[in-house]
């Protein structure tokens, strides 16, 4: 505090504490083939000499804010990429708004190590929170993907469900193969059938991971990262590669494969469960795909938002700091109908003081902060009761 030494009126500036705002949570990246020859991208229209656009280089995470940009990029349909843009296509046309996208060399898209090089430069794009690798139906490379997001703890994998057209093959182990159980991932089924642009007038199958991924951006922005991105329509579903029954998807459910269905004249996403369900005994409620990202989101936010703190003294004042800031970031978190509660003590509680922060933490340089949440659940099973009475009661 500066002296003051004769009698007056003194204003003085005071440090606003620093507010924490959301990471985004609806970017994708995507890994596929696009071995397209010079011959094959789509002409310049701005270039005089009528040249054509050059395939971009192999292994690298390349921004896409739209279709007409990948087509720049990796080339329009084309049967050397066709799984890969279908699966951005489906995402644009589903919602999703911006994604990045690598191309590995054909010979090299099964194989994980190959894939884990492209893998490895996605780590250091923050930005990033859905990873998928769209028609790799590969243990490895799957358990490559899903690796990766366990690993860095703030992007979820969406993995495609095997292909089944045998209704005597319809159960857990068949359509997800060996994959292990995860928190960190979501598997979709079956495929979506769409149409065909290099068939005019004729469909094909594509993996879901693609459109799912648009879905779950669409739902991000018009409901929140919290809203499960289920009961959502597949935008440019036409059918479906095998048609599941209920009897089937409650044997399919409880373990964490989330379904495509066919309801009332509708294609939709009719599950929001990470990959394992009920399985997973140590996932608790993170088996809710939502739960997940939002525990993420909130990590990620909490964790960019609080780097005021580094190196500040490590006494009350920053303590009450960090406080109010979380406070003040899980409030708003709350209004959105994110957090369980009818107050804000109902819907979370952080601590930062001596009890958490004793001297031997505190003589190792360390500052810790226990914040507790009340994630609100889907309402997966919507129950009516209804009695026949002679005489509606008072």
């Amino acid at each position: 505090m500066p002296p003051y030494l004769s009698p007056g009126v003194y204003v003085e500036e005071v440090p606003l504490t620093p507010s924490i705002a959301g990471v985004g949570t609806s970017t994708a990246a995507f890994i596929g083939v696009a071995d397209l020859a010079a011959g094959d991208m789509p002409v310049n229209p701005a270039d005089p000499a009528g040249n054509r656009f050059t395939l971009a280089d192999p292994n690298k995470a390349l921004p896409v804010t739209n279709w007409e940009q990948f087509k720049r990029l990796f080339g329009d349909f084309h049967a050397k990429n066709e799984m890969l843009a279908h699966a951005v296509f489906a995402f644009f046309n589903n919602g999703g708004g911006r994604c990045f996208v690598a191309r590995v060399p054909e010979a090299d898209f099964l194989d994980a190590v190959k894939v884990g090089a492209v893998l490895k430069t996605m780590e250091a794009i923050d930005e990033i929170a859905i990873v998928a690798a769209p028609g790799n139906l590969t243990t490895a490379v799957r358990t490559s993907v899903v690796g990766h997001c366990e690993n860095l703890k703030d992007r979820v994998a969406i993995l495609d469900g095997n292909r089944m057209t045998d209704p005597t093959k319809i159960t857990v182990a068949d359509i997800q193969g060996t994959v292990a159980i995860s928190e960190f991932a979501t598997l979709y089924f079956p495929w979506i059938e769409v149409a065909d642009p290099l068939k005019p007038g004729k469909t094909t199958f594509i993996p879901p991971s693609g459109a799912m991924a648009g879905i779950w951006a669409r739902v991000d922005t018009e409901r929140g990262v919290h809203k499960a991105p289920a009961n959502e329509p597949v935008r440019g579903a036409l059918g479906l590669e095998y048609a599941v029954s209920t009897a089937e998807q409650n044997v399919l459910n409880p373990d964490g494969i989330n379904v495509i269905r066919l309801l009332n004249g509708a294609i939709r996403v009719w599950g929001a469960r990470t990959l394992g369900g009920d399985q997973n005994e140590a996932n608790g409620d993170i088996k809710y795909l939502n739960v997940r990202r939002l525990i993420s989101f909130l990590r990620e936010s909490i964790d960019e938002g609080t780097q005021f703190a580094v190196f500040e003294p490590n006494s009350p004042p920053l303590w009450q700091r960090i406080i109010r800031s979380v406070e003040g970031f899980l409030t708003g978190v709350w209004r959105d109908g994110a957090l369980f509660g009818t107050v804000p003590e109902e819907a979370f509680r952080v601590i930062c003081d001596e009890t958490t922060n004793p001297p031997d933490v505190r003589a190792r340089g360390q500052v810790v902060t226990e914040i507790w949440v009340a994630p609100v659940k889907p309402a997966e099973f919507v129950i009516f009761r209804i009695n026949q009475v002679n005489e509606i009661p008072a």
